[in-house]
């Protein structure tokens, strides 16, 4: 039997001879002028205008990814704009690539390991987070496992940007048990290593995200989003002040140096 086709349906956004609509509001009319870039990403994510409490959490959210400096994706887009100057948009992409585990993608880590923690519609009123986060980073010690959200290569003893999401937070009224949880595993991880290991600002991020009620497995997009705007600045500076062809000669010098003295030897 010929199988039964699913109906193709979106929710997003459509378009008629004279009229946008995205998310069931008329673009020109009722977003343009109205939200702003991140007003209009919370708008795409949930199906609502964020409230201005979820609007000031968010945009500070985004804000806070936008730019990291001389990071490996930041390097990527630049190496890759000199390798073909005409395609923006795959510089952009190559920068985009590095989001993973070690950057920027250890924010959606934290959001899973804090909601498998505190399960969404569930009751937590009498739950013992300090016997939680106790039990896990206990758990992540025996695996040999690094805990996401926590340890800064820089930052020491304080990621700066971490009290300030947080004030941001208390200010909204979304400074709750995730949030709570987090500053615990934090607290425990450093005695249990027995040296500074502060929270920084992915492992913010995912707590602030789950107050918010996102899935875990979307929190990524946000640095997605924010750092593509970073990428297109760090794109704009290339163009004005190059480094990428400086870059690779110090590289292949340095690298061709040390394959000969390693020959000559």
């Amino acid at each position: 039997m010929p199988r039964k086709q699913q109906a193709l349906k979106s929710e997003l956004g459509w378009s008629s001879a004279d009229r946008i609509t995205v998310r069931g509001l008329d673009l020109p009319n009722q977003i343009m002028g109205h939200l702003n870039l991140g007003d209009m990403a919370f708008l795409q994510l949930t199906g609502r205008k964020p409230t201005p409490e979820e609007s000031k959490l968010f945009n500070a959210i985004a804000v806070t990814l936008v730019e990291h400096g001389m990071t490996p994706s930041a390097i990527a887009a630049r190496m890759t704009i000199v390798g073909a100057p005409e395609a923006l948009q795959a510089a952009v992409a190559a920068g985009l690539c590095g989001l993973g585990s070690v950057f920027v993608g250890s924010m959606e880590q934290a959001a899973i390991l804090l909601e498998t923690a505190l399960p969404y519609g569930k009751d937590h009123a009498g739950l013992d987070l300090e016997k939680v986060a106790v039990e896990i980073v206990e758990r992540y010690r025996a695996e040999k496992r690094i805990l996401p959200g926590i340890g800064h290569p820089i930052h020491k003893p304080l990621d700066p940007r971490v009290p300030r999401l947080f004030a941001i937070a208390k200010e909204t009224g979304f400074h709750g048990r995730y949030v709570e949880l987090m500053i615990r595993i934090q607290e425990r991880a450093a005695a249990a290593a027995g040296r500074v290991l502060p929270m920084n600002a992915t492992g913010a991020i995912g707590a602030l995200s789950c107050e918010l009620g996102f899935p875990p497995r979307i929190v990524r997009g946000f640095g997605v989003l924010a750092r593509a705007i970073g990428l297109v600045g760090h794109i704009m500076e290339e163009w004005q002040q190059p480094m990428a062809l400086e870059i690779w000669r110090r590289v292949d010098e340095e690298a061709s140096e040390a394959a000969r003295q390693q020959a000559g030897a």
